[in-house]
């Protein structure tokens, strides 16, 4: 991983693109503008970065900007890992898409839409991929309402049908 001076020498090499970094614990973490995620990863790339390892979503409930985009890259060979992360205002959670350079986002990139609501602009195929397509809501944002379908197990299946039939 690199260390706290060369993850401050990498955040000068992003520039304006790095907004703050984190180390701590041995993991280091590079928060940047959503604008220039692209830009980023692929400059992590060139430095041996080539393994995306995950998309995540966040919400940061009740903070602004609420929503935020991980993402952590591994450089197989070093062995080292470098977080990246973005964070969007809940009234416009959009970013651009990776997948064109990151084909591993794919699902991920999907998921995390779904899940919520973060729009990737660009994505070839941004739809639901856990929840129904005409599902309303995003189930793991901090203010989703808590509740829902009760879940009917087998053993009670017989007992809950006879209640309904009344």
């Amino acid at each position: 991983m690199p260390d706290a001076t060369g993850l401050e020498l990498l955040a000068r090499e992003l520039g304006d693109a790095a907004i703050e970094t984190v180390y701590f614990r041995n993991r280091a973490t590079v928060v940047i503008d959503p604008a220039r995620i692209r830009a980023v990863l692929q400059t992590l790339r060139a430095k041996g970065y080539g393994f995306l390892a995950s998309v995540h979503g966040v919400d940061h409930y009740p903070e602004e900007p609420r929503l935020g985009v991980v993402y952590e890259l591994l450089d197989m060979s070093r062995v080292d890992r470098v977080t990246v992360k973005l964070r969007l205002p809940i009234d416009a959670p959009r970013v651009e898409s990776v997948t064109a350079d990151w084909p591993t986002a794919d699902h991920q990139e999907r998921e995390v839409y779904d899940m919520f609501g973060v729009v990737f602009e660009g994505h070839r195929d941004l739809r639901r991929i856990l929840m129904p397509e005409d599902y309303e809501g995003h189930p793991q944002r901090r203010d989703f309402p808590v509740g829902g379908e009760p879940v009917i197990f087998t053993r009670d299946e017989a007992k809950w049908l006879e209640g309904r039939s009344e």
